[in-house]
């Protein structure tokens, strides 16, 4: 086996391994892991969910890096680097501090076949496990009770809004999808469940294995006006409130789910009002509803599924007036594209879509063909591009400085325009 010196080799190693891209099951993730001696000594918190995870483990995690704690977070995919799927104290890790712990995944596998995502997530969680942190914020991939981050016993489960995505590996429904979700509670342990509409199954999976669920509208609630907003829970309550860095609508209903689960950890992570005053108002996060300043404003969301276009577009809808509204838009092929092209017709005045750097994704010409076939307004036009950048440059050249552009779909689209960092745009007409 050839030599594997860089964190790029080993991803190329990853990548080769496994044939599926997603295989679910923890028997051979455990078997590696347990002959890694693989254990975390801190408080766990791992969150999974449908849209909202990312915004709630970056909300978490500002909280309590206020609060003076180490923290530990692993979140994917990453949008242009792979290291930016972990991050201890705040920092995104180096190359170089992983590849020790991709060798250790070897040395452990003793032939079990891993897939990318696995092999990655031990490597990661090995890391984390020896970084002497006092707290544990671990996003599950893809459901939840067969996803490899499920190995791990966290000491509380956040789980955020539930929708359709990924039925070919969760199911069909709402309420088969919730009970996949609902596999990385644990008996005793607290589960944040920050869904308003919460399925069935969570509930009734929870009461089963006698997990302590805290339900929102029952054991957590908030309320808000324009200026500020309130969070109570189980004998705890925040007033006067500033709105989270995060911006949209739905940002509120992750931080409250994010309060809940502090609240749940207080014996053994508390945090003072300061703290969560600061690291709600010092958050961020790459490409959730991110505003980017500039001439002409640009947008970049991985919205990429109904649920998150439908909050897409009522952020959009609640920004203002722009002259032209251009979209630059790629995702992967087994998506409910026709719908979420629909729910953003009469916002968008001018597509742009674009291939992707994977062979999951939808072709940018039937994605066009998809937008055709349902569009009916007569004022708006479409074209296609082989990459994100160019459809971006595209829509700059034919804006004006007035209008807006949105980036959105996958975390290819959205990445494939972060890659020389974050574009500040100038569109032609303000050069004259």
């Amino acid at each position: 086996m050839q030599a594997m010196k860089t964190l790029h080799d080993w991803l190329a190693h990853c990548d080769s391994l496994h044939p599926k891209t997603i295989e679910l099951g923890l028997d051979r993730v455990r078997a590696v892991a347990t002959r890694m001696g693989l254990a975390f000594t801190c408080p766990v918190i791992t969150v999974a969910g449908t849209n909202g995870k990312g915004s709630t483990c970056a909300m978490l995690e500002a909280i309590a890096l206020q609060a003076g704690y180490r923290t530990g977070v692993y979140t994917s995919p990453h949008l242009v680097h792979f290291e930016e799927r972990c991050r201890i104290h705040g920092e995104i890790v180096g190359a170089d501090a992983l590849v020790p712990f991709f060798e250790r995944v070897e040395a452990a596998r003793e032939g079990v076949t891993l897939t990318y995502f696995e092999f990655t997530t031990l490597a990661i969680l090995g890391l984390m496990a020896s970084s002497k942190l006092d707290v544990a914020i671990l996003e599950v991939g893809l459901g939840g009770r067969l996803d490899a981050v499920n190995i791990i016993d966290s000491d509380c489960a956040v789980i955020t809004s539930i929708d359709l995505d990924h039925m070919e590996f969760l199911g069909g429904d709402r309420e088969t999808i919730g009970r996949e979700k609902a596999g990385i509670m644990r008996t005793g342990r607290p589960v944040v469940v920050s869904d308003p509409v919460p399925t069935q199954s969570i509930i009734d999976y929870g009461t089963e294995i006698g997990a302590d669920v805290w339900l929102m509208g029952r054991d957590f609630n908030f309320s808000g006006d324009k200026q500020q907003w309130s969070w109570a829970g189980r004998g705890r309550r925040y007033a006067g409130l500033a709105y989270p860095a995060l911006r949209g609508a739905n940002q509120l209903i992750n931080a409250s789910g994010v309060l809940a689960a502090l609240e749940a950890l207080r014996s053994k992570i508390p945090v003072t009002a300061q703290a969560v005053r600061n690291g709600l108002a010092m958050v961020e996060l790459p490409g959730r509803f991110q505003i980017v300043p500039g001439q002409p404003t640009l947008v970049l969301d991985v919205a990429h599924n109904p649920h998150s276009i439908a909050a897409l577009a009522a952020n959009l809808d609640a920004m203002g007036f722009f002259p032209t509204t251009h979209a630059v838009f790629g995702a992967m092929a087994d998506k409910d594209l026709a719908p979420m092209l629909k729910k953003l017709g009469p916002i968008i005045d001018r597509w742009y879509f674009t291939d992707l750097p994977t062979a999951r994704a939808a072709k940018a010409a039937d994605l066009y063909a998809t937008w055709r076939q349902q569009e009916t307004r007569t004022d708006v036009d479409a074209s296609t591009h082989t990459s994100p950048m160019q459809a971006l440059d595209a829509a700059v050249a034919a804006a004006d400085p007035a209008d807006r552009i949105a980036v959105f779909g996958s975390f290819y689209t959205v990445g494939g325009v972060l890659g020389d960092g974050v574009p500040r745009l100038h569109a032609k007409h303000l050069a004259s």
